[in-house]
């Protein structure tokens, strides 16, 4: 099984549209209320979908990136405005916080090898 994709909710298509494409995504299907995009490396993908209303989303996206303070300097070079800079986290993971212009809470992280394997991981026994 693999994960196919994600998809967020938004209330500005457009306006988010232009967001994820200035983050360096690579938009794949455009239509007025749906935009599906290929990340920059390997093949997973994530959509937009519009909302009417008010949009709630409790989930938090995370994007890896082995370089992530100079994706995030480059980011801030742009005009976008972080939550959180690169920040060294307890569970190992280095994370930037930002909100997409729909509100949905974006993580920017690397985690090397502790993203698949944290001194806390489960042994697996077959």
């Amino acid at each position: 099984m693999n994960l196919n994709q994600v998809t967020l909710p938004v209330s500005n298509m457009a306006e988010c549209v232009q967001f994820y494409l200035a983050l360096g995504f690579t938009q794949i299907v455009a239509t007025p209320h749906y935009a599906r995009f290929k990340c920059p490396e390997g093949d997973a993908t994530f959509s937009l979908s519009l909302q009417e209303g008010e949009v709630c989303n409790g989930a938090v996206i995370y994007f890896e990136c082995e370089h992530l303070d100079e994706w995030v300097s480059s980011l801030v070079e742009k005009g976008f405005n972080f939550e959180q800079m690169p920040t060294d986290e307890r569970y190992l993971w280095r994370e930037a916080v930002l909100k997409d212009p729909s509100g949905n809470k974006i993580k920017l992280y690397w985690a090397g090898e502790n993203r698949l394997s944290p001194p806390w991981k489960v042994n697996i026994t077959a």
